[in-house]
C-alpha cells in the first residue's frame, strides 16, 4: 500500500547545510536572538512537521500570487516576486531571497507586501512585531516605501491585511539586531534569552526546536 504521507516526507526531505557566520537572513531577524545564535552555533535539524508548516506557507503564497495575476483583478499588477536580497554591511552581508514578499501596483503606487500564513485569523489584531521588523528591512534595502503585511487563514482562505508605512528608525533597528547577532557570534559570546524575559515574545519559546536546550543553559533569569 502507497504511504502518501511517506510520499510527501521524501519529497520535502532538504539536505541541512551549516550556516556561515557573517551572513544573515533577514527572516531571522525577528526571532528570539539566542535562537538565531544556536541555529549558528549549535543546529539542530528542522524536524518534518515544521518543514511541513513551511511549505504551506509556500502554497500559500503561490496562491495569492495567482490571485493578483488573475485575469479577474485586472486594477492590480504583480511586479515582482522571490526578489534576491543583499545588503552589505561593514565585514557581513544580509542576503537571501524573499520568498514571502511580493511587489503590487494599484494606482500606479508600489505597495511591498509580506505574505503569512496563521492557522487562526482572531489571533491577528495587528501585524506581528517581528514581520514588521522584517519588512522594514526590506521596505529600505529596496526604496519602496508602502508596504502591508498580509495574513492568510490556511483552512477558509480568509485574509487579514496590515498597512505598514516605511519608518526610518524601525529599520536602523533591524539593521542594528543584525551588527549584535555578528557581534554575539564571532566573540563566542551567549545572548539572553529575548523571548523568556518579554511576556509578548514568550509565545515563541513553545515551538523552539531549542527551548529544552536554553532552559538548561540558564535555568533562571
Amino acid at each position: 500500500m502507497i504511504s502518501f504521507d511517506k510520499l510527501i516526507e521524501n519529497h520535502l526531505q532538504r539536505e541541512s547545510k551549516a550556516k556561515q557566520e557573517g551572513r544573515y537572513y533577514p527572516s531571522e531577524i525577528g526571532m528570539c536572538m539566542r535562537k538565531i545564535w544556536y541555529s549558528y552555533k549549535q543546529p539542530i535539524p528542522i524536524k518534518m512537521d515544521m518543514i511541513k508548516v513551511f511549505e504551506v506557507g509556500n502554497i500559500l503564497h503561490a496562491f495569492i500570487t495567482n490571485v493578483i495575476r488573475s485575469e479577474k483583478n485586472p486594477h492590480v499588477e504583480l511586479e515582482a516576486e522571490e526578489l534576491p536580497f543583499k545588503i552589505q554591511m561593514s565585514d557581513f552581508w544580509i542576503s537571501g531571497r524573499i520568498d514571502d514578499v511580493m511587489i503590487i501596483k494599484e494606482n500606479n503606487k508600489r505597495v511591498l507586501i509580506e505574505v503569512k500564513s496563521t492557522s487562526d485569523l482572531r489571533y491577528a489584531d495587528e501585524a506581528s512585531e517581528h514581520h514588521v521588523l522584517q519588512l522594514q528591512l526590506y521596505m529600505h534595502a529596496m526604496k519602496i516605501y508602502d508596504g502591508m503585511v498580509l495574513y492568510i487563514e490556511k483552512n477558509t482562505l480568509k485574509t487579514k491585511s496590515f498597512t505598514i508605512p516605511y519608518d526610518e528608525r524601525i529599520a536602523a533597528d533591524a539593521l542594528n539586531r543584525f551588527v549584535q547577532l555578528h557581534r554575539f557570534l564571532i566573540n563566542n559570546e551567549f545572548p539572553k534569552p529575548e523571548s523568556r524575559l518579554s511576556n509578548e515574545k514568550s509565545w515563541m519559546c513553545r515551538n523552539c526546536e531549542y527551548n529544552e536546550r536554553c532552559f538548561k543553559d540558564t535555568p533562571e533569569i
